[in-house]
């Protein structure tokens, strides 16, 4: 029973990260699902169906930005990983970890694998996910703060994410860890 799992919203200046954990049957075979980075986002949305469909078993989580910022995002999204992992209604027998780096608290065997989600159909599959999810998220919370463009940008740096965060400050949702000044090369003054 082999998983697929990835996360999504690492580089991101606001919002939480999300992850997803997919288990589809032995034999499965979709040629459409693709890492959800080469796919439009009504693509995206098509196959998601298709996934939650599809799926043997499948979950997405969320750890916040407040949480990203007391352990770090490459913490909360190995955290993230495997509270998509630990929800799920299988238990897999084998992990497919996208990236280089992973820790497993459920004691599975798993392999990583950079650029997974282009070369295995279960990690592509938690992309979509991963990203739909989120993508929605994002665009709520963007009727909640406007002035930020999140329906457009994701909570990515986008020129006009950064310029709204230069002239309104931080929302609720911004995560203070990521300090503009030295990741956008931005002077704030101090």
């Amino acid at each position: 029973m082999e998983c697929g799992c990835d996360e999504v919203g690492r580089g991101c200046l606001a919002g939480p990260v999300c992850a997803a954990a997919v288990i589809f049957p032995y034999d499965y075979v979709n040629e459409s699902i693709n890492d959800s980075k080469q796919l439009t986002a009504a693509k995206r949305e098509e196959l998601r169906t298709i996934i939650e469909r599809d799926a043997l078993a499948f979950c997405v989580a969320e750890v916040s930005e407040k949480e990203i910022d007391e352990i770090n995002i490459l913490k909360a999204s190995i955290k993230c990983m495997n509270d998509a992992v630990g929800k799920l209604s299988i238990k897999p027998d084998f992990l497919l970890i996208d990236g280089n780096k992973f820790e497993d608290r459920w004691k599975i065997p798993y392999k990583c694998v950079v650029k997974g989600d282009a070369t295995y159909l279960s990690i592509a599959a938690a992309s979509i996910l991963a990203k739909t999810y989120r993508d929605d998220l994002m665009t709520r919370l963007d009727a909640e703060y406007p002035v930020y463009d999140w329906k457009n940008n994701k909570g990515y740096p986008a020129p006009k994410h950064i310029a709204a965060v230069m002239q309104h400050g931080f929302s609720p949702y911004h995560r203070r860890s990521f300090h503009l000044k030295n990741q956008l090369s931005l002077d704030f003054g101090e």
